[in-house]
């Protein structure tokens, strides 16, 4: 019995019009074509990166708290990156702050402005207030979160307070998350590991309840999470991140809110299935490039969607490059992607055409571009890997990595354009 035919007249007209343009150019000619769209001048990159920048769901997390309240695991946790590079990319802001961009500063999705010496008896409480209140006057690109950080066993908590009353009597349209963190430390002796979440033990509740009712009027919503080490032998080492994240949803207005969703649901998909130390790095900061991608792929933009991609893969792929010990300009990480990606194109144009297509869907644009840009991160990690290694990198080995990482990747991102899960409110202050 032969096989049904597409009924379908919008696939049927994409399909000819695929095939008619493989059958008009030759192969090369349609390489050529393909390569020309990498053809983006450093002034081209560096205009797009600036327009791209200022249209990302970027939101900046406020953390305020005393040193080992768990600040920084709190970075950890929504960005998946180890200690030591969060170490490394904190940079002074002002006296008495540092802020990390995440996965750059070309392009963040998420800036952590932390608090620096909290509770030093030294340190002028008032000054602190007034760098914060100076710093939220400055026009915000994105979404704002202020999130207490509080050690659950910590009750000498009044110049945190102090400074939460005052921040939030001037900004209470910026959402305040009150985070009690290091729950294991009161935990029963009998207790070698995280119960089920929520945790369900006399001790926790008790100075959870005493916590929230010190800061009372202070905060919109309230967790409990405990981001340990590996080492420490807790298991999860997230302990609740899902709610952290499901609260951040509700908090956030919805753009926002997708991009972390997303970033921390994509990275949930692979994490267990890297070995290499670089490969784990890099695929952390790719997953970030990919939920950029699908986001800037789904909306309409004031330019064509492939310069725009190329711009963002140009900066992850210095940015992967850089993780490997290889400092690239721009240029360089052009050429690059212009010579993994070109010749990958040439082959997929014909049966991917359709996704190029502006206006075609915006779903589909979005799954494909975080596709495309995942298969060229991981493309790129083999070519690194290749010239830290001392061998030259085989481009048919490169194809070929990319070809299968497209195909999983498309499975991984098929839901990108997907629209949230429904929002939970467990967590909010009743008023």
């Amino acid at each position: 019995m032969s096989q049904p035919k597409n009924t379908n007249p919008i696939v049927d007209v994409w399909n000819k019009t695929a095939s008619r343009f493989v059958e008009l150019l030759p192969t090369e000619q349609v390489a050529k074509t393909v390569v020309n769209l990498f053809n983006v001048s450093d002034t081209q990159i560096a205009e797009i990166l600036k327009t791209v920048k200022a249209q990302l769901p970027t939101t900046e997390a406020l953390l305020i708290g005393k040193p080992q309240a768990g600040k920084s695991s709190i970075v950890r946790g929504l960005t998946g990156v180890s200690p030591e590079i969060i170490g490394q990319g904190f940079r002074p802001h002002t006296q008495h702050t540092e802020r990390y961009a995440y996965p750059s500063n070309d392009l963040p999705l998420l800036i952590f402005t932390d608090t620096v010496g909290l509770g030093d008896v030294n340190q002028d409480t008032q000054s602190i207030i007034q760098e914060l209140i100076g710093d939220l006057q400055q026009q915000a690109r994105g979404a704002r979160v202020l999130i207490l950080t509080i050690k659950i066993n910590d009750f000498a908590t009044d110049t945190l307070r102090q400074i939460a009353k005052q921040l939030r009597d001037k900004y209470k349209d910026i959402p305040f998350l009150l985070a009690v963190t290091c729950l294991h430390e009161v935990y029963p002796q009998s207790a070698d590991n995280h119960p089920a979440y929520p945790p369900d033990y006399e001790e926790v509740n008790r100075a959870y309840t005493a916590i929230k009712e010190d800061f009372k009027g202070l905060y919109d919503a309230s967790i409990l999470i405990d981001f340990t080490l590996e080492e420490d032998g807790y298991e999860p080492v997230f302990y609740g991140l899902e709610t952290l994240r499901d609260t951040l949803a509700d908090l956030l207005p919805e753009a926002e809110a997708r991009a972390i969703y997303q970033l921390l649901d994509l990275d949930k998909q692979a994490s267990n299935q890297i070995g290499n130390l670089y490969r784990n790095v890099g695929r952390r900061y790719m997953y970030a490039f990919c939920v950029m991608a699908a986001t800037l792929a789904a909306v309409p933009l004031p330019f064509a969607t492939m310069p725009v991609l190329t711009a963002l893969q140009v900066s992850m792929v210095g940015l992967l490059g850089k993780l490997y010990g290889q400092n690239l300009t721009q240029s360089q990480a052009g050429g690059i992607v212009s010579a993994i990606a070109g010749g990958f194109l040439a082959q997929v144009i014909g049966r991917e055409l359709v996704k190029f297509i502006p206006g075609f869907g915006s779903v589909i644009a979005a799954y494909w571009a975080a596709s495309y840009t995942w298969a060229l991160g991981e493309a790129a990690c083999v070519y690194f890997g290749d010239v830290v290694g001392g061998k030259k990198p085989d481009p048919k080995q490169i194809q070929s990595v990319m070809q299968t990482a497209f195909q999983e990747a498309k499975e991984r991102f098929k839901n990108v354009g997907a629209v949230l899960p429904t929002k939970h409110n467990d967590n909010k202050q009743s008023s």
